[in-house]
């Protein structure tokens, strides 16, 4: 075990600072029209503070990933939660809908850091199965942020108006950069050196098949959920329930994540990483393919929704930190970089599968084709990285 795996970070402390960055993405949708109103916004513009809060955690992550390899984890970290708190300040301030679109813009390129740092960390103190383990927790703030976001945001407006949630945001990053100034050491190892090298390590490992075929696959067995999470008001709201048991629906999806998490951590110890991704990601396709049946058959039912989403998050919640931690492991000197590139690819899939999603009239039958070709494609792209790493014997 290298020095760097004796260097202990609490795994609460990743988790916040995981959280902070996607719980900004949904947690002000529930203000939008209120703020709309006290800014004399359009909704369009208002929307916009949601999908470049999205761009923004998307384009931010390849970028962190280099820095922190070259300059550590520590003062790259900082650097972002400082972004994230100060762009968060102007956000709450901002006195009309232009201010506030960018400063949400800039609130996500500071809080992706944290999405980027938090798995490295993970790596940089664990040997490949352990980190899987730990980086289960990660993944379920990933891919359930989004998901329970809302219903925060809900209470809150409710309770202060849209721009107490904005406050909320800023005291979560300033309780981050305390904790990491007081708790988090350096786990990295920063490589110096010029940066052509980095530059040139870096676009080798965005062309290598097998981290793109594990990233890929990762996006399409956890991000791609976002598809069912947008939709799911309108699902339900088909189905004759009313709007808050919608919320109690994605919570036991959210639960579904928690226990396929737990599971992984068991399977882990006992099986290869790439036997977990293989059978809990087929599991998933098998259960996005029966609910495309079911509404196909015009027989979609609360029940036969729960129950098949419920079985796809047990796969999302088991395969995700194992495809995770494969990606991540494939070179040990460029787990920042890994660890940032995977992150985009993961936005990048669950952004698609959320606007495609959003096409039709159909809203199950939307959700439920794009959730199954997700499946196909993860199915394509996990099976393309086994093959590359055939030909490359020491990337297990």
């Amino acid at each position: 075990m290298s020095e760097a795996t004796e260097k202990r970070v609490p795994l609460w402390l990743l988790a916040m600072i995981t959280f902070s960055g996607t719980v900004g993405m949904y947690i002000f949708v529930p203000g939008l029209p209120q703020a709309a109103v006290d800014l004399g916004a359009t909704t369009g513009a208002m929307q916009l503070t949601i999908s470049l809060y999205i761009l923004g955690l998307a384009l931010g992550q390849p970028i962190y990933g280099p820095l922190a390899d070259r300059f550590g984890r520590r003062p790259v970290l900082i650097g972002g939660l400082c972004l994230y708190i100060l762009a968060g300040l102007v956000a709450v301030l901002a006195p009309n809908a232009e201010t506030l679109v960018v400063a949400r813009l800039f609130q996500a390129l500071g809080g992706c850091a944290g999405l980027v740092l938090g798995r490295a960390i993970v790596r940089d103190t664990s040997g490949t199965k352990e980190a899987a383990q730990r980086l289960a927790l990660l993944n379920l703030l990933v891919t359930a942020g989004p998901g329970l976001a809302p219903l925060v945001g809900s209470g809150v407006t409710a309770a202060g108006g849209w721009r107490l949630v904005l406050v909320l945001l800023c005291l979560l990053g300033v309780a981050n950069l305390l904790f990491t100034w007081r708790m988090l050491p350096e786990t990295g190892q920063p490589k110096g050196g010029p940066v052509s090298t980095l530059v040139r390590d870096y676009l080798r490992l965005a062309g290598s098949p097998v981290f793109l075929g594990y990233a890929i696959c990762g996006g399409c067995v956890t991000t791609a959920s976002y598809a069912f999470f947008g939709s799911a008001p309108f699902i339900f709201r088909e189905l004759d329930r009313p709007p808050h048991e919608t919320g109690i629906y994605l919570a036991i999806l959210v639960i579904g994540i928690s226990i396929g998490n737990w599971m992984a951590s068991r399977l882990i110890a006992r099986a290869k990483l790439d036997q977990v991704v293989a059978w809990a990601s087929l599991m998933g396709v098998v259960a996005v393919f029966l609910l495309l049946g079911v509404v196909l058959a015009g027989q979609l039912t609360v029940a036969w929704a729960m129950g098949c989403m419920f079985v796809f998050t047990l796969g999302v919640g088991t395969a995700g930190p194992a495809a995770l931690a494969q990606a991540i492991s494939l070179n040990p000197r460029l787990t920042g970089s890994a660890s940032g590139l995977y992150g985009f690819m993961q936005m990048v899939v669950g952004s698609i599968c959320t606007a495609l999603a959003g096409l039709g009239s159909d809203p199950a039958l939307s959700a439920a084709m794009v959730l199954a070709g997700a499946g196909v494609v993860g199915q394509i792209a996990f099976y393309t990285a086994l093959r590359g790493k055939r030909h490359i014997p020491a990337a297990e």
